[in-house]
C-alpha cells in the first residue's frame, strides 16, 4: 500500500474554522485501513487491519 495512490478522507466535522482543518484522515484499501495527521500528511501513516477499524468505531462510540 502506497500511501501516494491513496483514496485519503477528512472526517466530515473537520472544518478550516476552528480546528484549522486538522484531523486524523483515513484511507480504505481492501483489508487494511490506513491513517495519518492531516497537518502532517508526509509524517507517516498508521496501517490497521479493517476488522480492528471496526472494533475501534465500535468502542469510540459507546
Amino acid at each position: 500500500m502506497s500511501a501516494v495512490d491513496l483514496a485519503w478522507r477528512k472526517s466530515s466535522r473537520s472544518t478550516q474554522d476552528g480546528s484549522n482543518g486538522n484531523c486524523v484522515e483515513v484511507a480504505f484499501d481492501g483489508p487494511s485501513v490506513a491513517l495519518r495527521d492531516s497537518k502532517s500528511p508526509d509524517g507517516g501513516t498508521v496501517v490497521v487491519a479493517r476488522s480492528g477499524w471496526v472494533s475501534f468505531l465500535r468502542v469510540s462510540k459507546m
